[in-house]
């Protein structure tokens, strides 16, 4: 395998911590209708339109119109998104700050995340601005797993797939970046995403 120069990562899950969860689990104690809510209402397919460019407004109130019994809900979704967010995971930031500061590696961030919540995140956690360069699904209305984002990835920043990691913690992300030459790490914990890079030479 070809020595690695480039590390990139998705940021959800892997870097900050984010679900809808510590935001419902308020508004729904029960956990049984806060699942329900999720998975029928504001669900992960809904906000992931947003993430490849449709508006908040947009999102919103297309839901308000399919569920006007919910309205208030719904909006509260993106009107508290900021509560969503739980942190950094601190141990992979650690890692993350290792790789920056001790290696030759370029670092990439390569995300799906609405371009009008990403700058909240900017705002709260500076380690988002020690990478190289960032690509947000937002930004480009495009998101993943599509192939033509990693495309667009590989472009913009003048990668080699075949010298690059790609870490995510969601799995069908990591198919389409190892189907064009990435080194693909399924992100489980900060310990096993470590291991995987001292297994690379990367750390």
């Amino acid at each position: 395998m070809a020595t690695i120069d480039t590390v990139v990562f998705d940021l959800g899950g892997v870097l900050v911590d984010w679900n809808p969860d510590y935001l419902y689990k308020e508004i729904f104690p029960g956990e049984e209708e806060r699942k329900w809510f999720l998975s029928n209402i504001c669900t992960l397919d809904w906000n992931e339109e947003q993430d490849a460019g449709r508006t908040l407004k947009e999102g919103t109130e297309y839901l308000v119109r399919k569920y006007p019994e919910h309205e208030k809900y719904i909006r509260m979704y993106y009107d508290r998104w900021k509560e969503m967010l739980g942190g950094p995971i601190h141990e992979t930031v650690e890692i993350f700050r290792h790789l920056k500061e001790k290696s030759k590696v370029r670092l990439y961030a390569l995300t799906n995340w609405s371009a009008e919540t990403f700058p909240i995140a900017l705002e709260l956690y500076e380690f988002l601005h020690w990478f190289d360069g960032r690509l947000v699904s937002g930004a480009e209305k495009i998101r993943k797993p599509s192939p033509d984002i990693y495309k667009l990835l590989i472009r913009r920043f003048d990668i080699d797939p075949s010298r690059a990691v790609y870490v995510d913690d969601n799995l069908r992300n990591v198919t389409p970046a190892k189907a064009l030459g990435f080194y693909g790490i399924h992100f489980q914990s900060p310990g096993q995403f470590r291991q995987e890079l001292e297994q690379l030479g990367v750390w």
